[in-house]
């Protein structure tokens, strides 16, 4: 394409057909930039503590960002949850509605299936009335149906409180509901589960989006080379709790 360009710039008249079925050439889909804003596992558990969770506010909060961080929802996922969509079975499934009217299902870990009750209970959501399993889950004050606005006020909140308290962590700017996905996804990583595992996890299209995640720390970027090398299995790969358990203990208490 630089040829092309300075091929024109030389003579266009004489190189205009080059340069147009340069142009047309699809470019190749490459990772955003690596430069992620996530969260580490001990900024995940003081945030998630940040919440009072005496107050009907706080116990909204701090579920809402439980579930941001358990499940990898985008915050118009999150938004879009309705009483219908969660499966109390063993262990706890959530249906989750992403782009283009898709959805996903993903399990989440016992301490924030126990965290979801709770609140369910309060809310009065524990019915199987249409009414209200018609009804989402996390509501603003003034809308039945939250909106990511109201969602990335709730995170700037509790991340100032938590930047006040620990000077010392939160240093990264631009900090948002998505830090939360991007933090479940390193830590799996960390955890030992493949790129395929997360991809699924995560809704992703194409692999070439999850392996941005690998290139967040040199160890990560091993691990990723690594597996490079090994065949990925032709079905999908359901994301199972278990190194997540073993990464992220204070989840399971």
């Amino acid at each position: 394409m630089a040829f092309a360009k300075y091929a024109a710039d030389k003579d266009f008249t004489e190189s205009m057909s080059f340069y147009t079925a340069m142009v047309k050439i699809p470019k190749k889909k490459e990772p955003k930039n690596a430069s992620i804003k996530y969260f580490t596992k001990e900024e995940v558990c003081i945030i998630l503590s940040a919440p009072n969770a005496n107050t009907l506010t706080g116990q909204r909060d701090i579920t809402l960002l439980s579930v941001l961080y358990a499940t990898g929802a985008r915050a118009q996922e999150l938004c879009d949850i309705t009483i219908k969509d969660i499966s109390f079975s063993d262990p706890t499934r959530r249906k989750l509605t992403e782009k283009g009217n898709k959805s996903r299902i993903v399990t989440i870990p016992q301490n924030c299936t126990v965290l979801l009750k709770g609140y369910m209970k309060s809310r009065g959501f524990c019915s199987n009335d249409p009414g209200i399993q018609n009804r989402h889950l996390f509501s603003s004050r003034t809308n039945e149906h939250m909106s990511i606005s109201c969602v990335e006020g709730i995170v700037r909140k509790y991340l100032a409180a938590c930047r006040q308290e620990h000077p010392d962590k939160f240093l990264e700017k631009g900090y948002s509901p998505h830090s939360f996905r991007h933090s479940i996804a390193v830590h799996m990583l960390e955890a030992g589960d493949s790129l395929v595992t997360i991809k699924a996890f995560l809704g992703h299209a194409s692999i070439v989006t999850t392996t941005i995640y690998a290139q967040v720390t040199p160890e990560l970027a091993n691990k990723y080379l690594d597996e490079r090398g090994k065949p990925i299995p032709e079905k999908n790969v359901e994301a199972s709790p278990k190194p997540l358990a073993q990464a992220l203990p204070f989840l399971y208490k």
